[in-house]
């Protein structure tokens, strides 16, 4: 699918510059592995401009001391990269690179690629921290290779409902996890004390491994586990989860017999385009407040508002997100659309029929 093929792109290039950014790398690049795991298909740069990279020619395959990173995917740290015995070298017109650190992009037991950053800025060589903010946004792109493929498999199912109800889920479960963790980390690196910068990468990482389950689980168990404490507890622990990445816990209002009429399937629904919702405000519209509000009577009306800068309206060419929250509508026999509000910023009603 093209739209999944550039959504991981563009994800990929923001972790490479979070990742040149948090550690104070001249340079930052990842090399996704191919499907043989013997050489790159793939290789995003950050730091370079265009026309440096044209007179470049050609990018890596993977020798020399990226090879060394693929038939042995360990952290690796060097002062010096021209020293190293196993340095292939690099090719004319390549800027000069000193120091180096390599980790690989590892989702348990299995290597997607590396991420590759060079040239620390302020001192001769990368420390342990850089290496444990590299080590968990490595992990948060192996998880995004990870999820990608998944789709790709999905994409070949020959029930076509079950395929398409599945990748939208993994879109709304998975990626906007990812960005949220990456957000958390970049105030790591403006923590003066070492212990809570190790606490916060650690919780950081900690959050992929649940999001390394869903994706595993997904094919196999998507919708089928029951909402713990009913959907309006669903719906409130969602909002506390994100308040986080979006600075201010959302309002949140319910009007109805929203625990007794929604049925299991349909709150599933209602959670992912909460979700979906509350993330894409929280990337785009630069919002200090958030509303939702959820009613129910012989139908479920979703609510999700903020005070955000507002979108162009009519919408162009909505995103995956928006259209997986109009597919989930028009599913169950519903609407979605999406309004400016009243004093500035965005208003999305999602509306399905009991």
């Amino acid at each position: 699918m093209i739209t999944a093929d550039v959504e991981l792109a563009d994800l990929l290039s923001h972790l490479v510059e979070e990742a040149r950014s948090l550690v104070g790398a001249g340079y930052a690049a990842l090399g996704v592995l191919n499907q043989t795991r013997t050489g790159l298909e793939q290789f995003i740069t950050v730091g370079l401009s265009e026309a440096e990279e044209a007179i470049i020619g050609d990018r890596p395959t993977g020798r020399g001391v990226l090879g060394l990173l693929i038939t042995e995917p360990a952290p690796l740290r060097l002062s010096h990269l021209e020293e190293h015995p196993g340095r292939y070298g690099f090719p004319a017109n390549h800027p000069p690179m000193t120091s180096f650190l390599g980790v690989p992009l590892r989702v348990r037991d299995d290597v997607y690629g590396n991420l590759y950053l060079t040239d620390k800025q302020d001192a001769t060589e990368f420390t342990d921290e850089d290496e444990a903010l590299a080590e968990a946004l490595a992990l948060a792109a192996g998880i995004a290779i990870e999820n990608t493929r998944l789709h790709d498999r999905v994409r070949v199912m020959s029930v076509l409902d079950d395929r398409d109800r599945i990748a939208r889920d993994l879109h709304d479960r998975v990626i906007q996890r990812i960005y949220a963790v990456g957000m958390r980390l970049q105030g790591a690196t403006r923590i003066p004390e070492r212990d809570q910068v190790v606490e916060r990468v650690s919780r950081a990482i900690d959050d992929l491994d649940d999001t390394i389950t869903q994706i595993r689980s997904a094919i196999f168990e998507l919708g089928d586990a029951a909402l713990p404490g009913g959907l309006r507890q669903a719906v409130l622990h969602l909002s506390e989860e994100l308040a986080g990445t979006l600075g201010s816990r959302p309002e949140v209002q319910f009007d109805g017999a929203v625990d007794n009429d929604v049925p299991q399937h349909v709150g599933d629904h209602v959670l992912a385009v909460v979700r979906e919702a509350l993330t894409n405000a929280g990337k785009h519209s630069g919002a200090t407040r958030y509303e939702v509000s959820l009613v129910v009577t012989d139908r479920i009306v979703l609510e999700v508002s903020d005070n955000g800068s507002g979108i162009e309206f009519p919408l162009a060419q909505p995103g995956l997100g928006l259209a997986n929250i109009r597919e989930r509508a028009e599913k169950l026999g519903g609407s979605f659309e999406v309004q400016p509000r009243n004093g500035g910023g965005t208003r999305l009603i999602w509306s399905v029929p009991l």
